[in-house]
């Protein structure tokens, strides 16, 4: 447990908003030094945003198509699922390696290029592209993923907050319509699976070019200039990494697997992937509002158990209730697990006591919950192999979300991680 310090301060050293993860952050302050025209940045920056999802959710609704087609066992599947998630934590900690070799500008250009890559990949060869394809592709979101608020925290400091906020909503958008128009894409092209998942590499490459204007007028010349002790030693960070690992198993698992299961249960594929679609977009309404409820109170706890419920109680719907309901159910699911996933992010800000700190929490909590979350997917894909069916699937839901709650009860207390940063 993490006593409290006396010399504490129960609350964080600056709002959320100004608190925003930046891969960079170790490096001094820099001028802000506005890129081009705001709002070409605006617009690149969503764009980017939403191409980090397509490529983990487009999968999930012809998963059921490209298992007949090559022949891949559930196991084979679940692992197909993991692979992109495993890469989200693996290469998280290249991103700040590779932006102050390059700039997170450059490096976010090149990245695209290779998301692109990986996104064609899967459809060029039956089974070793789709496997090395998804590798390439997960590897690119989670570089991406971790450059992308430095940046918003850097150009716009004083609508930082807002700016998250359509950061998110650009994230929940991207998934929505990969999940919904994948199976009709392929149903416009003779049923074919690869060019459906193929088609989203040109979302990719349109944002890189819309992003190459950044690239031109970037400046660079970082120097780092902070260190960060006592992280990987505190009980208090292992808890805000282990409830980040856990939500996010429960989120990978949907978009690899939840439109398997209600294709098995009596759904067309379209009408599957509709409602992961939809799910996802109601994300937004607790992604949004959630991390402003949960900061309305002393701590975290109460908003953690009413968004694990919720999650909790959707994924059950989605597994065992009559699919006449399949729609409320989504809804649930929808607003349970935007508000886990908002949460977390919000945990990662609200327990460091200074920016420095908090981009450091940030990469354990990536690199470590990411990497962990994979594991969710492939336990899927091993049960439903060992049962062939998805009912004693729904003992992997609970125990996962009673030992997310459990560790985001410890996350959600008002306290913060016993790090300091030092400057060098």
């Amino acid at each position: 447990m993490n006593a409290p310090n006396p010399m504490d301060d129960p609350k964080p050293a600056c709002p959320p908003e100004e608190l925003l993860i930046d891969a960079e952050a170790d490096d001094e302050p820099q001028p802000h030094v506005l890129r081009g025209s705001s709002w070409l940045l605006l617009v690149g920056l969503v764009m980017v945003a939403l191409n980090l999802r397509p490529a983990l959710s487009s999968l999930a609704p012809m998963l059921n198509m490209v298992r007949e087609a090559t022949g891949l066992s559930a196991t084979g599947a679940g692992l197909l699922t993991t692979l992109p998630v495993l890469c989200l934590g693996l290469f998280a900690p290249l991103a700040p390696i590779l932006a102050r070799r390059m700039g997170s500008e450059r490096t976010v250009l090149l990245i695209l290029l290779t998301l692109a890559g990986g996104i064609v990949l899967r459809s060029l060869f039956p089974v070793a592209g789709l496997f090395f394809g998804s590798l390439v592709a997960g590897a690119s979101i989670g570089i991406i993923g971790v450059l992308l608020p430095g940046i918003v925290k850097r150009d716009f400091p004083h609508i930082a907050g807002l700016m998250t906020g359509v950061y998110t909503m650009a994230l929940c958008l991207g998934a929505a319509l990969a999940a919904g128009a994948t199976v009709p894409l392929a149903e416009l092209m003779d049923h074919a699976w690869q060019p459906a998942l193929a088609f989203w590499a040109l979302p990719a490459i349109l944002a890189a070019l819309i992003w190459l204007p950044q690239t031109r007028q970037a400046q660079h010349g970082h120097r780092q200039a902070y260190k960060v002790t006592g992280l990987w030693r505190d009980p208090l960070a292992w808890q805000v990494t282990l409830y980040m690992g856990l939500q996010s198993s429960l989120a990978y698992i949907v978009f690899g697997w939840l439109p398997s299961i209600l294709i098995d249960r009596g759904l067309s594929a379209v009408e599957a992937g509709l409602v992961l679609s939809g799910s996802v977009m109601v994300q937004l309404i607790s992604a949004l509002g959630a991390p402003w409820l949960a900061t309305r109170g002393r701590d975290q706890r109460a908003a953690v158990v009413l968004v694990m419920g919720l999650t909790l109680a959707g994924l059950l719907g989605m597994l065992y209730a009559p699919l006449s309901g399949i729609w409320g159910w989504a809804v649930v699911l929808g607003l349970g697990q935007g508000g886990t996933f908002s949460i977390a992010l919000a945990l990662i800000v609200l327990r460091s006591r200074d920016a420095h700190v908090a981009a450091n929490l940030s990469g354990m909590a990536q690199g470590v919950g990411y990497t962990l979350a994979a594991m969710g997917p492939l336990m899927v894909g091993v049960v439903h192999d060992l049962t062939e069916g998805w009912s004693a699937v729904g003992i992997i839901f609970v125990v996962i979300s009673l030992a997310a709650t459990a560790f985001g009860l410890g996350a959600g207390r008002n306290l913060h991680v016993a790090a300091r940063s030092e400057h060098l």
